[in-house]
């Protein structure tokens, strides 16, 4: 006997949480840059707050010390130097990047 295959719709993900990459919505979500910000130009302020030296030594905190060589893990390691900023440490950092 055979079974008939149910047809179960594709699970539904919100399109635009899709086409944003990691680095917008890590900006978007520290209040760096607006959300409404194009890609290109989002990935160059994400390229700027990771030159910063504040975020660079929270980031080295994150990463034990160790090399991370893989791409991914350094926008991990920046978003979780950010997450690990004050309001006021972001406030500042926010103002730095705006004089760049």
């Amino acid at each position: 006997m055979k079974h008939r295959k149910q047809n179960k719709p594709a699970p539904q993900t919100h399109p635009s949480a899709l086409a944003v990459p990691s680095y917008h919505r890590i900006l978007v979500k520290h209040g760096l840059i607006e959300k409404s910000l194009p890609i290109p130009d989002a990935y160059e302020m994400f390229l700027k707050v990771g030159a910063d030296p504040e975020v660079q030594k929270l980031r080295n905190k994150v990463a034990h010390g160790h090399k991370m060589k893989h791409v991914p893990a350094l926008y991990l390691a920046t978003a979780m130097a950010l997450q690990g900023m004050t309001k006021q440490e972001l406030e500042a950092l926010k103002l730095r990047m705006e004089e760049k």
